[in-house]
């Protein structure tokens, strides 16, 4: 993977601590650029379970002249450690596991598996930037041998831009761990609404903002937004001139210390793969209101949420109203989908169902993995 940041790096740190745990060699390769002080704690556990070691080397988000050394690098960094599979997280890493497996293949019969995590099924067919990305991903996925869809939405959708793959894929569901369900109790200072997430536009805190603005006369409410991102400073200027400068907190928060702070989870995106804002959400128990992006209709499953047209304001103010004005339905959804994601969404299943793709459909060795575990 390039960036150990988001949902893509907790969806890779407990699938390798997983496969650790299963009794595989697990080794992480990721960009030595990005990150801080709580991802170098997560990256130093990963080094202490992980025998094939944590590599980091500078990688860059958009393709860059220096991407012939990384696989370079990375292709011999596998064949030293004699691996049976690559497997690439995101487009970059999708990108480096595939050049960097092509000679493996032959020689070594490595198998190599693609993980696209949304990014490049959220851009435009008609832009520039999409075509470009959508045909180096049709050179690539010959150098396939395995697809991993987080969820249907990003199958079908890869399907659609890109095309369908013609090697084995499989949709396997991003997972929690046991001890990350709990009912959130509140701070005696709780606002109404949370927003947790990158501040960027394919967000939605603008819609999030705007809506939270637009009935402020009807039912004033109160939110902390919660992260960091290229378009922060933007948000704070929209949130001034829309008079929301005593209603609207900004903030750095965990997401568990964040939901400690709001009666409500707000997911305003405008495009999404497979959240793990709204599993993490659902495990504590906190009402949600969300979009019809992504994966977000799978998580919420025949739970009756209502979800929002993206991008749209009045919608979206429409349910703020709705929670401020009786909280009740959205705490007994709540209930519901979080027994329902306890079911379905586990951190166990997904590490499991990876590891048996990696060797019943697509026959790879993991000669070192106890058979009694797989």
């Amino acid at each position: 993977m390039r960036a150990p940041v988001g949902g893509l790096f907790r969806h890779v740190h407990d699938l390798a601590l997983g496969q650790a745990e299963l009794g595989a060699e697990v080794g992480i390769v990721c960009d030595s650029t990005t990150g801080g002080p709580e991802i170098d704690v997560a990256l130093s556990r990963l080094q202490d379970n992980c025998s094939l070691g944590v590599t980091r080397i500078p990688m860059s988000r958009t393709p860059d002249l220096n991407d012939w050394r990384v696989y370079r690098r990375i292709a011999k960094l596998a064949r030293k450690m004699d691996v049976d599979v690559l497997h690439g997280h995101g487009a970059k890493g999708g990108a480096y596991a595939r050049l960097a497996g092509k000679g493996l293949r032959k020689k070594k019969n490595t198998k190599v598996v693609y993980t696209p995590h949304g990014g490049v099924i959220h851009y435009s067919p008609s832009s520039f930037s999409g075509k470009l990305y959508f045909a180096l991903e049709r050179r690539l996925m010959r150098l396939t041998d395995g697809f991993v869809f987080e969820s249907m939405f990003s199958g079908n959708r890869y399907a659609e831009l890109v095309g369908r793959p013609e090697c084995p894929a499989r949709v396997i569901y991003n997972g929690l761990q046991r001890h990350e369900f709990y009912e959130s109790l509140l701070a005696d200072d709780a606002v109404d609404f949370v927003f947790v997430g990158e501040l960027r536009k394919l967000k939605g805190v603008d819609v999030f903002l705007e809506a939270l603005a637009k009935q402020q006369t009807i039912f004033p409410g109160r939110a902390i937004i919660v992260g960091s991102g290229p378009d922060e400073k933007s948000f704070k200027r929209l949130a001034r001139r829309l008079g929301l400068g005593g209603q609207v907190t900004f903030s750095a928060a965990a997401a568990r210390t964040a939901f400690v702070r709001a009666r409500c989870v707000v997911i305003p995106s405008r495009a999404e793969s497979l959240p793990y804002i709204v599993l993490e959400a659902a495990a504590a128990q906190m009402p949600i209101i969300a979009t019809n992006v992504g994966g977000i209709p799978e998580i919420i499953g025949d739970i009756p949420i209502p979800l929002v047209p993206p991008g749209d304001v009045d919608a979206l103010a429409g349910q703020l109203r709705a929670f401020l004005s009786d909280p009740r339905p959205f705490l007994r959804r709540a209930a519901e989908l979080q027994k329902h994601v306890g079911d379905v969404f586990s951190v166990d299943m997904m590490v499991r169902e990876v590891v048996d793709f990696y060797i019943t459909d697509l026959g790879a060795g993991l000669h070192k993995l106890p058979e009694n575990e797989t």
